[in-house]
């Protein structure tokens, strides 16, 4: 049984390992590939935690499966009922936690929605009136289509070539539902703590994703820069007015002055030969090793009810 310990060790620390590499990874992507591949990271990753622990927690019930008496299967293995039961609290308690944060993630958008009521425009964009400095992607709620929230002080704040960079930058989000794939993050987060790291990288590349699209529906990667540069600006002088947080995107948000030194350079390409081979072995290597760990602790499990089964009748 220490064989199927091990594995479940390793499938639960594995992350600890893989969301550093995933973000060097992301890191050498443009922002688009590097969204997708923290987004299927953090999934992976948390989903391997989640067949440990389900593992770990079976161990007692597969063995009645096979009839195998419970008082043998704590002679054969005397910390199986312990750990099945660390293992079903766990459980128990990221359930709890995800719900909880699935339902902060409807009421800040709600939230949203409501502090966007008095707003007016047309098609998708919304212009709050008052003092404040604000703008982010409003997702869709209840039938309603997702809008791009601006409050009359950030459009004061800006020229007009700069506000055009906030909306496409605003829309960019919206049209590549953003928020999914921050909710996905924030809610692996819950289930690993070490996704947290993949987390905060997958809200920079989102940025980073919809500051490339804005450079290019403006046409001027220096232009981009500066809106983003005096929107920030603005934004910290006046402070936040409206709801914020996972998984409302803004164009204000996370390490602003990166991102504008991402801009004042050419835009990002896809490594290509060595580069893109070695990224995508890594990625490859990543997911294999993720996938061997649970099928091997699927196994060790399998055969370790077999053994005890078999021992029982035959004494």
């Amino acid at each position: 049984m220490t064989y199927v310990l091990v594995l479940a060790v390793l499938a639960l620390a594995f992350p600890w390992a893989a969301a550093p590499a995933a973000r060097r990874l992301a890191g050498v992507l443009p922002p688009r590939e590097a969204s997708w591949a923290l987004t299927g990271a953090a999934v992976l990753l948390a989903g391997g935690t989640v067949a440990a622990l389900i593992g770990l927690f079976h161990v007692p019930f597969l063995a009645s499966l096979e009839r195998v008496p419970l008082p043998r299967v704590l002679e054969v293995w005397p910390a199986a009922v312990p750990f099945a039961c660390a293992a079903g609290a766990v459980l128990l308690a990221q359930l709890v936690l995800l719900i909880r944060r699935r339902l902060q993630h409807w009421s800040l958008i709600r939230r949203a929605w409501l502090a966007a009521a008095g707003g007016t425009g047309e098609g998708d964009l919304l212009v709050v009136p008052g003092a404040g400095v604000d703008a982010f992607a409003l997702p869709g709620h209840r039938g309603r289509l997702g809008r791009v929230v601006v409050t009359s002080g950030m459009v004061r704040a800006l020229k007009a070539r700069e506000r055009e960079v906030l909306l496409a930058h605003e829309r960019a989000h919206l049209a590549g539902r953003h928020h999914l794939l921050s909710a996905v993050a924030d809610l692996a987060s819950v289930i690993h703590p070490a996704l947290r790291g993949v987390r905060e990288s997958l809200a920079f590349h989102l940025e980073r994703w919809a500051d490339e699209a804005a450079a290019t529906a403006v046409g001027d990667r220096r232009v981009a820069a500066a809106a983003l540069a005096r929107a920030a600006l603005a934004g910290s002088s006046h402070g936040r007015p409206g709801p914020s947080g996972y998984p409302l995107l803004s164009a204000t948000s996370g390490p602003v002055p990166r991102r504008v030194e991402a801009l004042l350079l050419p835009e990002p390409v896809a490594p290509r030969g060595r580069a893109r081979r070695a990224g995508a072995a890594a990625l490859a290597g990543a997911v294999a090793l993720a996938a061997l760990t649970a099928l091997g602790l699927a196994y060790g499990v399998h055969e370790y009810v077999e053994y005890a089964a078999v021992a029982v009748r035959a004494g």
